[in-house]
């Protein structure tokens, strides 16, 4: 993967894999070796959690057969990229603990399993984006999901490819994106008090 650290410039000293990682939409239909793969998993696996619950699960869409399936419930506009990925995944949550106490926390640490799985995909040389738009419904039913677990994201894997394989539309958008400066997102002592 080409590096893109000179690009991005962060505003204090960090490791450049977080100025690497970025969300392109467009994947080489290339296979992913297993134990490279599941490096990204296991890196999600050490996540932190509240109360060390580790509520996220993962269904992976790896062939052409389970990838169709996860088709069906992803929207027309995602679709048209993600489904050159040779590996889907599906990020899911249980909403409540093993007693039955409701699971506060559960989405926060599913985030932040999705965002280890992220750096270490980008480690691996290999690509992924979050995918919000799919209908969660039909997902949970074509994947028989119970009800005691929230679906979140649906997160395309594999290795990047040519943006001119994108359609036009999105081909100006495969680049990645600046954020805002630090100290906009920073207040001291108490909301609305500038850094």
């Amino acid at each position: 993967m080409t590096k893109i650290v000179n690009q991005r410039i962060a505003d204090y000293p960090i490791a450049d894999i977080f100025l690497e990682r970025w969300s392109p939409r467009s994947f080489k239909e290339q296979e992913i070796p297993e134990d490279l793969l599941m490096s990204v998993f296991e890196a999600a696996r050490w996540a932190p959690s509240a109360r060390n619950r580790q509520p996220w699960y993962f269904i992976l869409a790896t062939t052409k057969e389970e990838r169709e399936v996860f088709h069906q419930f992803i929207f027309e506009g995602n679709l048209q990229w993600a489904k050159k990925a040779p590996v889907l995944a599906l990020l899911f949550s249980r909403k409540t603990a093993e007693d039955g106490e409701e699971n506060r926390y559960h989405t926060f640490d599913a985030g932040c399993a999705w965002g280890y799985l992220a750096l270490q995909a980008t480690k691996n040389g290999l690509i992924t984006r979050a995918i919000g738009g799919f209908d969660k419904e039909k997902a949970r039913e074509l994947l028989d999901i119970p009800s005691e677990y929230e679906c979140h994201l649906v997160i395309p894997i594999g290795y990047p490819g040519e943006k001119e394989g994108l359609p036009e539309e999105l081909q100006e958008k495969e680049r990645p994106t600046e954020r805002r400066p630090i100290k906009e997102s920073i207040f001291k002592g108490k909301f609305g008090r500038p850094l």
